[in-house]
């Protein structure tokens, strides 16, 4: 499944940089009149990069099977400790996940400096971050939610 969303970064990342300078950009650019699309293309950039680079194993919410020794409240604590090791273990690549797309989002840029058509400018820089930002909040709000469904917990 990895490599799934490896190919899909890649295509996506190379569909980035080969259509900044399409037409269907610029007949697109007519209902952007504030960049707003970078939000949303940078945030999918964001959760396709989280997904190629987290392992599958930490995205997995499973019940692990524990002896009947352990008691519900043991297996309980014991799926708790489990989800903080890997929420632990989820922030570095958020934070990698976060890093790469930024920089792909100054490359962009700074690669839009040199077609006649575009023009560079930082807020766009700034757009691409908020939906860096925005999604990757959404999906670290995801892995929480899913913590409790785990636990059986009704409020998260």
């Amino acid at each position: 499944m990895r490599i799934c969303f490896i190919i899909l970064s890649i295509a996506y990342i190379v569909g980035i940089f080969l259509f900044a300078d399409s037409s269907a950009v610029s007949s697109i650019a007519a209902f952007n009149p504030y960049s707003l699309l970078h939000i949303p293309l940078y945030g999918i950039l964001s959760l396709l990069l989280f997904l190629s680079i987290a392992p599958y194993k930490l995205m997995k919410a499973r019940r692990t099977s524990q002896s009947n020794d352990l008691g519900e409240e043991g297996r309980t604590n014991r799926i708790s400790q489990t989800h903080q090791t890997n929420q632990t273990q989820w922030t570095k690549y958020f934070i990698l996940a976060g890093c790469l797309a930024s920089g792909l989002a100054a490359v962009d840029e700074y690669n839009q400096s040199f077609i006649p058509s575009r023009t560079a400018s930082i807020g766009d820089v700034f757009l691409d971050l908020i939906g860096i930002l925005v999604f990757l909040f959404l999906l670290s709000r995801f892995m929480k939610s899913r913590k409790h469904l785990i636990l059986g917990r009704s409020t998260p």
